[in-house]
């Protein structure tokens, strides 16, 4: 998150630099290197949370599916088998990739991303990934497992919290 922020910051000299050197490409990327090197930011940086998460959600999903333990396992509430979707209503029509199986935990998955992605994106460009991408992962995650959506959901719950305190403090300090 702190690579992210200052990434934020260089953003308008990096439009400078691109604006500069926009017709000799090889002194653009030196360029846009040695500011990363000034100010001690690496591009990659914010990638990273996203790496480590996904060997965990990769081995997820199989435990999900076939570990006997959680099926027909109770959780709370509408969540009855955590490894089957958290289904609460049939739909009497199906919609093409969706299904027919109306499912709570991949909604509020997809609200948590959207305020999430609220809260991070502030380039215009990127404007409509923030609109587009929870879409198609309720499309996605519809079928899933309702432990591993349930997962995904807090894991976005506890970023955005950890986004809010993050900017909150950084605000108070400077």
């Amino acid at each position: 998150y702190k690579s992210m922020s200052e990434m934020q910051k260089l953003s308008p000299k990096l439009k400078e630099i691109q604006t500069k050197y926009k017709e000799n490409p090889q002194k653009m990327n030196k360029a846009v290197m040695n500011l990363y090197k000034e100010h001690g930011v690496n591009p990659a940086g914010s990638c990273i949370p996203m790496a480590l998460q996904m060997p965990f959600f990769i081995a997820l999903y199989p435990v999900f599916l076939s570990a006997i333990e959680f099926r027909n396992a109770p959780f709370v509430s509408w969540i009855n088998d955590l490894s089957s979707p958290d289904t609460v209503a049939i739909l009497p029509f199906a919609i093409p990739i969706y299904g027919d199986q109306l499912n709570v935990l991949p909604i509020l998955w997809c609200v948590s991303q959207f305020v999430q992605s609220k809260m991070t994106m502030k380039d215009p460009k990127q404007k409509m990934m923030v609109y587009l991408m929870p879409i198609v992962m309720l499309f996605i995650f519809n079928r899933f497992s309702s432990g591993l959506v349930l997962y995904w959901t807090f894991f976005n719950l506890f970023s955005t919290i950890q986004q809010y305190l993050f900017h909150g403090t950084k605000e108070k300090v400077t």
